[in-house]
């Protein structure tokens, strides 16, 4: 069969051509490059908000079906269709299926009855108390009352007066008058009193099935009152009744349970005449109008009564003792208010207008509509009252009632299953078709029952019998209407031949209420599955029949069940659709076939449809009728996205008929407190009955889902992307997946909260909340359902309560296995399977605490109960796990603790998140980091347990030598679990605490990778984790890695001041210097690594000494305290010199070569390996002016001094470098400097000027000039050939003879000294090359004879001079 409804060709967004591939065009701009467009799209989602986190699947379905439950709650309420105007359209089916309402079954009345009747004289009357399922017969002064539904009843009696009854009404008693099991007072009326008597009933599950009757001794005389009819307000339990034969006087019976004074037990009030008048005399007969009918709206506290001239009157009970008459409508009146809103109707206007019964409409109902009157035509009237004036509330009496709306009889032919025509208009100009219908006339009674359920007794000429118009609100045509249209007010009908006379009628169930409020109050198709059927009983002189609301479920089930009408089902199916809409459709289909259809049986009873035909055809009418997902392509989000799928009607239905069966429960709490005399109990808000019954509908769904999902589209799994023909197929296929999939895991969810309930409420509740924290004692009672089923906080709350059931169970001395069991077997996701390995792995941790820790068996527990919490680490709660700590602490049974903590840890990050996030530098934000964050939970018990351990160990007295204590062994089986554990985060964080509380050398004690690990990651930002790790390096005999870090800590960016450096690096320099042993391919790699590291060590080691000297130079230099700017300046650049080892660029040019510290810029040029001699000879020549001016200014009396020992230092620290110390030129330049500036006569300062006559000589010893290269063992060679050059040269300033004599004497003194030190080593002037060499010089120079024509002190060094030579000579030959 194909239930494919007409395709609607859906209109695609103007030049949207979603699956049509456009070829490139250019545009009017031309487009940005693929970077910056991607540079664009960064900078837009970087000023986008933070999109909330995306709903769960069981959020999603709880939102789902709480808009279902929205959308039910907007149904409209009564005075949307039923507004100012008229209609009279209605859908009048003859078909069986189509029938708005369905006869049950017919009881007889007892034969016993109808003897006692026919023994009566006088006067019979009879009537229904449906609300117990009882009838009743007066037979003169004897009352009969009888279960009418019992096969075989028995009859209850009432004899005992002697007066003819004339009236019987059942009603609610007063609060608090009578004991609590009198439910009911049965008012007697007789023709001289008023009895009330008290009823008490026994219910069963299926109703009243027994009354007891209770004399009270209340009475009241009414003599000359022809009591014709009696009203009970079931709010307050007042009790009026009016004269049904002279007046219409209205009269309230008081009554209470004692005696007052002035005010007996009973008594009676007439509320219109309170006062005593003389009758009026009339000469002719009076036509007197008298009460015919009493209706009270306990809503609006009105009594609205109805006279034998068809008046309306309206009393308002202010009080609970007063009723004062407000309103005043005679017929005269209605019919002139009538005329306002139509004209030319036979059925108003033409004859009498009689109304025939009047029946209220509550608040919840409507707003203004309250009354409807039935007119003996069968028209229906509806009246509105209103309040008027300044000062109203809630509690005004109302002071105007209007005609509202007329609502007009069927035409009176209509061919059977004829859709209205659309062209009639309900409230327009044109008249409806049965403005002049006589299809009821005439009509003797009509009651109206929410919300709108209609019946009209129409007596036929010449018939015996009565015949029954029924008719209901269409909610298909209320509820699928457009919202450009006015509402229609539509009604399913049908017409009933009954057996007999009317004589009464009653609704047998509670009254209808869908919502506490007029929008939604009217709902039947929302409350299908939620509560009982509507049924009504009627009846006749023959007996009672009785009537049920048919839902559209049971509809949908009898179209199927007896082949529809004349387009048969599939044509009737259609008509669903077009009247409800295809997710209602959907809804009912899969009502149907789950089960939910029901009909009348062959044995007159209501039975659930299961013939397997009608479930097979409801199963294919929901997998084909069902529509299919689409795409909305006027959604916010972009592009083909999952969210912009709008799921199938088939879905709507789904989710329809889930919160339709779970709606009385969805919002309300699962527990109720009730206070009786023993104290406050608590009980479930819902009968078990009810939430069984939910229960069991919901699984027949799920298990209906499960063996149709392949047919369904959504959920039959992968195989149905191979159907989809385009890629929005596809994603529309995803969205209904999604969608479908989350109605599934909250159906679960359902089932299982309502077994997790059933099971919480086979305990008892009092003690088991016992066991809760007051917080959570609150937030128990608070729990919804909708809360339990589909919060996250709901759940776990419902998991505290099962631990309490358990511990409970425990306490008892259950065995906790059996009772987790059966708690995982009745609601497996509040008690898995992992809950039941917790439970049992508790209990083992109890009886252990119960043997004793250091018993055998008691260990064997302990670590029996650690194996059961390790199966389940990743379920375990910090709750749980918090308490077995604790637990484990206290029974010593330290190793556990920390094993168990650490696996939780381990358990909860699977993915080892959180160190993938420290070794990434712990960036924030990252979602990483929750993992880290719960990693540091558990870990802060290990450090829990390490300071109870410690303390217990510290606490243990004195211990014998060599006898391992107990604390001792399970202090070290503690620590073994520690430090061999695996687990890096654990380690690093282990090692941050561990330097929090000071205990540093415990890190150099643990010989573990994860220990450089985690002092390398930490020390790029800690230096004092950088100084541990060196310390650890060399603990362990890694001098190479400790100088490596040391290298780099003084070249780190850390806040150190230059001696520090310094120290760093001369540490370095020592470890790298540190010879490992052993010729392994290790050491070989480590011997070529050394040497470079060492190089590299040693370059800075010497730049970092050249910045602090010059440092030291800034610090004394006077030249900065000049003036304010130059300190300011000072205090910058000794910042700068004091940190970071600088480029030797820097210090040069910023630094030494601006300054003027040429000796600084002497050893920067051997440390950047600088060979211009030019260059170097100018900062020589500088460096020895500035010494010897600085000499001078500071009073030094031998300037030559400070010269000597610069040149000493600098050729130290340059080690004779012949690019920065050439000593020739060194030489040359000193000589030059001692010549200049000194005299070594003996006649002392002043002996002589200088050559440029400016400034006296200065005493000088002769042969400082060479003393400071001797110290410096520089090869004599180069001195005594730099010498001779000068000699031989005899260039500025050696040319003068005093000169060449100095000359003479140095090369004699240097050869001396050259003699002596290779004296030492065994080979005189090095050999005899040099030998050869010095004696051809030596004969040179002093055969000139510049010596022998001196003084005394130049003869002594022609003498010197001939020593030397003769040893020189001696050597070379």
């Amino acid at each position: 069969m194909d239930f494919a409804p007409p395709a609607t060709p859906v209109r695609p967004t103007p030049g949207a051509f979603i699956n049509t591939p456009a070829p490139g065009r250019q545009g009017l701009f031309r487009s940005a490059s693929v970077q910056q467009q991607h540079q664009a799209q960064q900078q837009t989602q970087a000023l986008q908000p933070a999109q909330a986190p995306a709903p769960s699947q069981i959020e999603r379905a709880a939102r789902t079906i709480g808009d279902m439950l929205s959308r039910d709650a907007r149904y409209p309420d009564v005075e949307t269709y039923v507004g100012q105007g008229i209609s009279g359209e209605y859908d009048i089916s003859t078909s069986q299926a189509w029938t708005p309402f369905q006869k049950l079954k017919t009881y007889e009345i007892p034969e016993r009855i109808f003897e006692q009747v026919n023994q009566t004289q006088m006067a019979t009357t009879m009537g229904l108390f449906a609300e117990i399922n009882h009838a009743w017969v007066t037979i003169d002064n004897q009352l009969y009352l009888w279960d009418y539904t019992h096969p075989n009843p028995e009859l209850i009696g009432y004899e005992d007066q002697p007066n003819t009854i004339v009236t019987v009404k059942l009603v609610k008693p007063r609060p608090k008058v009578f004991v609590d099991t009198i439910s009911y007072l049965l008012v007697v009326a007789t023709s001289a009193e008023i009895r009330l008597i008290a009823v008490e009933c026994q219910k069963g599950p299926e109703g009243v099935h027994g009354v007891t009757l209770y004399q009270t001794g209340l009475t009241v005389s009414v003599r000359g009152i022809h009591v014709g009819c009696i009203a009970g307000s079931t709010k307050t339990g007042r009790i009026f009744f009016a004269d049904g034969r002279d007046s219409e006087d209205v009269y309230e019976l008081n009554y209470q349970n004692e005696e007052k004074w002035f005010q007996s037990k009973c008594g009676k009030t007439n509320h219109v005449r309170k006062s005593i008048a003389f009758p009026t005399i009339s000469w002719s007969a009076p036509k007197h109008e008298y009460v015919q009918q009493m209706a009270i709206d306990d809503t609006r506290s009105l009594l609205y009564t109805l006279s034998s001239g068809s008046s309306i009157r309206v009393f308002h009970m202010k009080t609970d003792t007063t009723l004062e008459l407000v309103i005043v409508r005679p017929i005269s009146t209605i019919r002139t208010l009538c005329g306002h809103l139509v004209r030319g109707s036979e059925l108003l206007f033409n004859g009498p207008l009689q109304i025939v019964g009047i029946d209220p409409i509550t608040a919840p109902e409507a707003n203004q509509l309250s009354l409807m009157a039935t007119t003996s035509t069968g028209c229906r009237i509806f009246l509105s009252t209103t309040s008027g004036g300044y000062f109203n509330d809630a509690n005004s009496p109302p002071n105007s009632m209007q005609v509202r709306h007329i609502r007009f009889p069927p035409p009176d032919s209509q061919p059977p299953n004829q859709a209205p025509s659309n062209s009639l208009q309900p409230y327009a100009g044109s008249s409806p078709a049965g403005m002049n219908s006589h299809s009821l006339i005439k009509t003797t009674e009509g009651f109206r029952y929410a919300p709108g359920s209609f019946f009209c007794f129409v007596q036929k000429t010449n018939a015996g019998n009565h015949a029954l118009f029924m008719s209901a609100p269409h909610a298909g045509e209320i509820t699928q209407r457009d919202i450009s249209q006015s509402a229609k007010y539509k009604e399913c009908a049908q017409f009933l031949q009954l057996g007999g006379l009317m004589q009464d009628i009653g609704l047998v169930t509670d009254p209808f209420s869908a919502a506490g409020t007029p929008q939604g109050f009217g709902n039947e198709l929302a409350v299908q599955f939620d509560k009982p059927l509507s049924e009504f009983a009627i009846m006749t002189h023959n007996g009672i029949e009785t009537i049920r609301r048919r839902r559209l479920v049971d509809i949908f089930a009898a179209i199927i069940k007896y082949g529809g009408g004349p387009q048969g089902i599939e044509g009737d199916l259609r008509q669903i659709v077009k009247q409800y809409g295809m997710a209602e459709c959907a809804a009912t289909s899969l009502a149907v076939a789950c089960g939910q259809g029901s009909d009348i049986g062959a044995d007159s009873r209501i039975s659930k449809v299961s013939d397997p035909e009608v479930l097979e055809y409801a199963r294919k009418a929901f997998i084909e009728f069902g529509g299919k997902a689409q795409l909305n392509e006027n959604s916010t989000v972009e592009g083909l996205s999952v969210d912009n799928v709008r799921a199938s009607p088939r879905h709507d239905g789904i989710a329809m008929y889930i919160s339709r069966l779970v709606r009385s429960i969805w919002k309300t709490p699962i527990i109720k407190s009730v206070t009786l005399p023993t104290g406050m109990v608590f009980q479930p808000t819902h009968p078990i009955s009810k939430l069984q019954d939910i229960q069991r509908a919901l699984i027949q769904l799920q298990e209906f889902l499960d063996s149709n999902k392949q047919l369904i589209d959504g959920l039959a799994g992968p195989e149905a992307l191979g159907r989809v023909t385009s890629r929005q197929d596809e994603v529309e296929l995803q969205g209904e997946n999604r969608a479908l999939t989350s109605l599934m895991l909250i159906i679960n969810n359902i089932i299982e909260g309502i077994s997790f309930v059933l099971v919480l409420f086979d305990e008892r509740l009092e003690d088991i909340l016992v066991l809760l924290p007051e917080e959570q004692r609150v937030r128990v009672r608070q729990l919804t359902f909708e809360g339990l089923f589909s919060v996250k906080e709901g759940k776990d709350l419902a998991k505290e309560l099962v631990k309490a059931i358990v511990n409970r169970n425990i306490q008892k001395g259950s065995n906790v296995e059996t009772v987790a069991e059966a708690l995982r077997r009745k609601c497996g996701s509040f008690c898995s399977s992992d809950d039941v390995v917790i439970f049992k792995a508790q209990e083992n941790l109890k009886k252990a605490a119960d043997v004793g820790a250091n018993a055998e068996r008691g260990r064997l527990l302990l670590n029996d109960s650690l194996r059961l919490f390790e199966q389940v680490g990743k379920s375990l709660s910090m709750e749980n796990l918090n308490a077995a700590v604790d637990q484990y602490i206290a029974l010593e049974f330290y190793a556990g603790a920390i094993r168990l903590a650490l696996k939780v840890a381990q358990d909860l990050d699977g993915g080892n998140k959180a160190l993938s996030w420290i070794k990434d530098g712990q960036p924030s934000p990252d979602a990483r980091q929750d993992a880290y964050n719960q990693r540091t939970v558990c870990y802060a018990l290990v450090f829990r347990v390490i300071e109870a351990v410690d303390l217990a160990y510290n606490n243990q007295g004195t211990q014998h030598d060599g006898v391992i204590s107990q604390i001792t062994r399970r202090k070290q089986e503690a620590y073994e679990q520690i430090n061999n554990s695996e687990d890096e985060v654990f380690q690093n964080y282990l090692y941050d605490w561990y330097l929090q509380k000071g205990w540093a050398d415990r890190l150099l004690e643990i010989n573990s990778p994860f220990v450089v690990d985690y002092l390398r990651r930490s020390s790029s930002n800690d230096i004092a984790h950088a100084d541990l790790l060196c310390r650890y390096y060399a603990h362990y005999g890694d001098f190479l890695s400790a100088a490596e870090v040391q290298f780099e800590l003084a070249k780190s960016s850390f806040p150190l001041p230059l001696n520090r450096r310094i120290e760093y690096l001369s540490r370095a320099k020592t470890n790298a210097s540190t010879r490992v042993a052993g010729f392994s391919e290790i050491g070989a790699r480590n011997r070529q690594g050394r040497q470079e590291l060492l190089r590299n060590i040693t370059d800075h080691l010497d730049i970092a000494n050249i910045q602090d000297d010059i440092l030291q130079k800034m610090k004394s230099d006077p030249r900065f305290m000049r003036t304010p700017d130059l300190q300011l300046r000072r205090k910058e650049v000794l910042e700068n010199l004091d940190g970071a080892i600088q480029p030797l660029d820097d210090l040069y040019h910023m630094y030494a070569d601006q300054a003027g510290y040429y000796d600084i810029c002497l050893l920067i040029y051997h440390s950047a390996d600088y060979r211009n001699l030019p260059d170097v000879r100018s900062t020589w020549s500088n460096l020895i002016d500035q010494v010897h001016t600085e000499a001078l200014s500071s009073g030094h009396q031998s300037p030559w001094e400070m010269v000597s020992l610069k040149t000493v230092d600098l050729g130290r620290r340059t080690n004779l470098n012949e690019n920065v110390f050439p000593v020739n030129i060194v030489l040359q330049l000193i000589l030059q400097y001692d010549i200049l500036h000194y005299t070594h006569d003996d006649s002392g300062v002043g002996a002589r000027r200088n050559l440029g006559g400016e400034e006296d000589l200065l005493p000088a010893p002769l042969t400082w000039p060479i003393d400071p290269f001797i110290r410096l063992n520089a090869p004599f060679e180069s001195l005594i050939a730099t010498l001779e050059s000068l000699w031989y040269s005899q260039e500025d300033p050696f040319r003068g003879r005093v000169t060449r004599k100095l000359l003479v004497k140095w090369i004699v003194y240097a050869v001396e000294q050259w003699a002596e030190q290779s004296r030492r080593s065994g080979v005189l002037f090095g050999g005899t090359e040099n030998a050869i060499g010095l004696a051809d010089c030596l004969r040179n120079v002093l055969g000139a004879g510049e010596l022998e024509r001196g003084d005394k002190g130049d003869r002594e060094w022609v003498e010197r001079g001939r020593v030397v030579r003769e040893r020189v000579e001696g050597v070379a030959r």
